[in-house]
């Protein structure tokens, strides 16, 4: 192969035979291609996209870059959820249990924090004990006795995306849809799963800011789903505001337990139903999403779906007395309040500036080698159209020793726009798209 060439080809914007997508694909995996050259390939597919058929060849060829999982023995509907990543996003980690105290077989294959965006093994490392790097053996295993588990790649699952997602977060290649589509897609087909519900966010915390983005975004997930026998359905979500009322490792799992406990802020808990629903009606589970909507409101007061969470987190070593007794999760030690500068209605949130200020923090990576602090972030204590005045705390911050805090506090004073306009309420969820 000759790459220089194929890489020239896609910067001048030709497209890639599925042939030549396979064979570079799969010299990166072993090794033959550099790391230097894929770097120029991503910024070429970045800049110059991919076709529908270029993208559905690449998901392909990173689908079969290693194991794939067989799910076909065990009991009851397979079906997964994906977000494409937000500030406070911790619906996994909820959703999850819920979906299989309602019958699902929810196998879950998450990644790391990406960019300004949390990270679904961050969240869950911060569970005392919690083990998600399973054999296959004990996936599948888990699967059937639990009904879900959420587990990391292994070096011989998708390998093509475990090397492409972690050297994306260093190239600023993020933000692709072709790059983004195979990614998810890939992970999700070769997991065991036979449906998805897709969360696609739009927004400044969102990696697609705009809604014509995200909904170009969604139309592809969906259509490459699809192609793949993947029945596929996109909710596009605002992420113009952290998700919930906490940003951080720990804290977000503090959150997860508010919820099944009844008693967590409405957006998380209403977008965690909502997208529940969606799968129990790909699953054939219940008729309707308003049927299955009231489903999950069962499960969660009738504790069915905390219990459905210990269970799950027990049988991947994690501490189920957390469910019980969040002291459990070890928090950053020192606090302090970020506070508004003016009076007047917080207009608007530069939500990903709150991300990379609780990424200064400590809470995600700014390297693709540096050690994430599970126990630092904040609580959101304001926000859009809360009033203010000047002196009122806007989030609360947990940090050690000062690390960080200080472009922290810059980032996130920036980030809040107070003016005189309280602005209009607006739904969470835009359309769906499937």
């Amino acid at each position: 192969m000759n790459v220089p060439e194929l890489i020239r080809r896609k910067r001048e914007g030709g497209e890639l035979a599925p042939a030549e997508i396979a064979e570079f694909i799969g010299g990166y995996v072993e090794g033959r291609i550099p790391e230097y050259q894929v770097s120029a390939l991503l910024m070429a597919i970045f800049f110059r996209g991919m076709s529908f058929d270029e993208a559905a060849a690449l998901t392909r060829c990173m689908m079969t870059s290693g194991r794939t999982y067989d799910l076909s023995h065990l009991t009851g509907a397979k079906v997964d959820k994906h977000s494409t990543g937000g500030v406070g996003d911790k619906v996994s980690l909820i959703l999850a249990p819920l979906a299989a105290a309602a019958g699902l077989v929810v196998p879950m294959v998450s990644g790391r924090g990406l960019g300004h965006t949390g990270g679904t093994l961050d969240k869950l490392d911060a569970i005392p004990g919690y083990r998600w790097a399973l054999s296959e053996d004990e996936f599948v295993r888990q699967l059937g006795t639990v009904g879900c588990a959420i587990i990391g790649q292994t070096p011989e699952f998708v390998p093509a995306d475990r090397k492409l997602y972690a050297l994306r977060d260093v190239t600023a290649t993020v933000e692709s849809i072709p790059l983004i589509c195979a990614s998810i897609l890939s992970k999700k087909a070769a997991s065991g799963t036979r449906a998805l519900v897709m969360d696609v966010k739009f927004g400044s915390g969102a990696f697609m800011p705009t809604v014509e983005d995200s909904r170009a975004l969604a139309r592809q997930l969906v259509g490459i789903g699809n192609a793949l026998a993947l029945p596929t359905v996109a909710m596009l979500t605002r992420m113009d505001r952290p998700l919930g009322r906490y940003v951080g490792n720990a804290l977000e799992v503090i959150e997860t337990v508010e919820i099944l406990r009844g008693a967590g802020p409405e957006d998380s808990t209403e977008l965690t139903i909502l997208e529940t629903a969606e799968m129990l009606v790909l699953g054939g589970v219940e008729p309707t999403v308003e049927s299955a909507i009231e489903r999950c409101r069962q499960h969660l007061a009738d504790g069915s779906a905390m219990a459905k969470f210990q269970e799950w987190v027990a049988a991947q070593g994690g501490d189920p007395r957390i469910a019980d007794d969040t002291s459990l999760l070890q928090l950053a030690p020192d606090t302090t309040m970020f506070n508004a500068a003016a009076e007047g209605f917080i207009e608007a949130v530069d939500t990903r500036a709150l991300g990379v200020a609780a990424n200064t923090l400590g809470a995600g990576r700014l390297k693709a080698d540096d050690q994430v602090d599970l126990g630092v972030g904040f609580e959101v204590l304001r926000q859009p159209g809360d009033p203010v005045r000047a002196g009122d705390p806007l989030l609360r911050v947990w940090h050690r020793n000062g690390r960080g805090l200080d472009e922290a506090r810059r980032l996130a004073e920036a980030a809040y726009r107070i003016g005189p306009n309280k602005p209009a309420d607006v739904s969470l969820v835009l359309e769906r798209i499937g």
